[in-house]
């Protein structure tokens, strides 16, 4: 009897231990979370379920060498729209993106946080102070 007690609490340690979660890892599942929301509602009509855009009208999501490169201006994209030509995954793109004025930076930050982690992307939480500082920069 005693040594299935040993065991249980054994078992019981481990399963707490292994669902604890860092700092980190809290703040990118709620950015996460919120920003796929954030998504469905204001972005997935036009880029698409899974990131692919649409054809030759709205470029994919799912470069992450673009969504590097353009880190710190994302959230100018969002906040004011895009308008011109851009280069998306060896493809030319002309058109407009209409700007998310009703979005709040922290809104912002998680649909960006979404954006860069899901369809083949992986580039960690923008977290709100990035959001600010880069919409500062905003022109």
């Amino acid at each position: 009897m005693r040594y299935g007690l040993v065991i249980w609490t054994g078992l019981l340690l481990i399963v707490l231990a292994a669902s604890c979660q860092s700092d980190e890892q809290v703040e990118f599942a709620r950015y996460y979370s919120g920003g796929s929301t954030l998504y469905i509602t204001h972005c997935q009509n036009c880029h698409g379920e899974k990131g692919e855009g649409l054809q030759a009208l709205i470029p994919p999501l799912t470069d992450a060498t673009y969504l590097k490169n353009n880190r710190s201006s994302l959230a100018c994209y969002v906040k004011n729209g895009l308008k011109g030509k851009i280069t998306v995954a060896g493809r030319n793109f002309e058109g407009e993106m209409p700007a998310a004025t009703d979005l709040s930076p922290i809104e912002i930050a998680k649909v960006l946080t979404y954006v860069t982690n899901s369809f083949g992307n992986k580039a960690g939480v923008l977290n709100l102070q990035h959001v600010q500082a880069d919409l500062e920069k905003c022109r």
